[in-house]
């Protein structure tokens, strides 16, 4: 054999040992399964999908760190925003004990029918969009927390917001699910303190199509307002039956309608000037908030953040950490996770308190113009150049 052909031999067997060494590296890193949960079809869908792939950038993220002692899996689940399957899907991932933890619902009425089941498997969990106060305030289980403000503080900023805007005379409709009662019941005991009046409040199902029956007794009442509290779905069709009955009433809405999908669903047109109260921050406004956008761009995600992505992103970002910090043990991590004070992340500084809830101080205003959400002091409303429906 010739040195060229010795050469050629040489060059490839220490090919193929490189390959072999960078294998043996890469499969060093055990494999740790973290879970997400939340609506990827119907309704709400864009919010779960928005959820979802913020999670999976934090992730993705983690894995792409040389120094990350664990090689993650991501496993995504549909809860449909529907509280049996939510249990159902709950329940598979709970029992898979190799998922560890998981940043789980953004519906209110799916996230308190699971949390007794993350309890009994003691799978932590850090709900990443549901704010029905219950769900962390309902129970005292070590593996329940929540990165988002709950519908209490919402609720309190909305009455006081609209209020300050000159506008006393209020109709209710909400949705008669845990979500819209809740919503329902805060928006007036905190309404009322500021001086303002219920004419009327109006349950609806989920799944009603026609609301005849009770915009024609509200439009009898002419309020200033109409206060919905839902989902999208079940407000872009009420805000529609609206403006074919004639109701000249100021929209507004809790955080359920601030998705794409409901300036999408009415139309630039229709969604204009209509009203939406959430807890946290702007995206766009939190320290890391454009890096975090624009990682979550250069993945091509088919879908936005949407609302609670930021949330969702550092849910999944705290899980990790706590993982790489005592290892994927379940207990250890609801331990960590519990103990969480003043820690910084993408969505500010979080501390679990006693139940397991962050303390979320800011309620950001959102108004629709031009066909996309606007935050409030950043809006022509807010300057003057343009006027809420009914506005004083």
């Amino acid at each position: 054999m010739g040195i060229a052909s010795l050469s050629r031999v040489l060059i490839f067997c220490l090919a193929l040992a490189g390959l072999s060494v960078g294998s043996a590296l890469a499969a060093a890193k055990t494999t740790v399964k973290v879970g997400f949960i939340g609506p990827l079809t119907g309704g709400v869908s864009s919010n779960g999908l928005g959820g979802r792939n913020s999670a999976e950038l934090a992730v993705m993220e983690r894995n792409e760190v040389p120094s990350s002692k664990y090689a993650y899996e991501f496993v995504a689940l549909d809860d449909e925003c529907k509280p049996n399957i939510g249990v159902q899907v709950a329940t598979k991932m709970a029992a898979d004990r190799k998922v560890i933890a998981a940043a789980t619902h953004y519906c209110s009425a799916v996230a308190l029918s699971t949390v007794d089941i993350y309890h009994r498997f003691g799978m932590p969990v850090v709900v990443w969009g549901a704010v029905q106060p219950d769900i962390t305030y309902g129970n005292d289980y070590p593996e329940i927390m929540r990165i988002c403000g709950t519908m209490i503080n919402q609720n309190e900023e909305a009455a006081k917001f609209m209020r300050s805007q000159g506008y006393k005379k209020f109709a209710i409709i909400h949705d008669t699910t845990d979500y819209g009662k809740s919503h329902k019941d805060y928006f007036t005991k905190y309404l009322t303190e500021n001086g303002g009046e219920v004419l009327d409040v109006f349950g609806v199902t989920s799944d009603q199509q026609d609301f005849t029956t009770e915009l024609t007794r509200i439009k009898s009442l002419a309020p200033e307002v109409i206060y919905f509290g839902g989902l999208t779905p079940l407000g872009v069709r009420v805000r529609s039956q609206m403006e074919k009955l004639g109701i000249r009433a100021q929209f507004e809405g809790v955080s359920g309608i601030k998705s794409d999908a409901f300036v999408e669903g009415l139309g630039k047109e229709l969604a204009e000037g209509c009203l939406s109260f959430i807890e946290g921050t702007p995206t766009e406004k939190l320290p890391g908030g454009q890096e975090f956008l624009q990682s979550y761009k250069s993945r091509n995600f088919a879908q936005g953040p949407e609302a609670y992505g930021a949330f969702a992103y550092a849910a999944m970002a705290q899980i990790l950490d706590a993982i790489e910090k005592v290892g994927p043990d379940r207990k250890k991590v609801t331990a960590t996770l519990n103990a969480t004070r003043d820690a910084a992340t993408l969505v500010g500084n979080v501390t679990y308190d006693s139940h397991g809830q962050n303390i979320v101080p800011v309620i950001s205003k959102y108004v629709v113009q031009d066909g996309a959400w606007v935050l409030w002091e950043d809006s022509e409303y807010a300057s003057g150049k343009r006027k809420l429906v009914n506005a004083k």
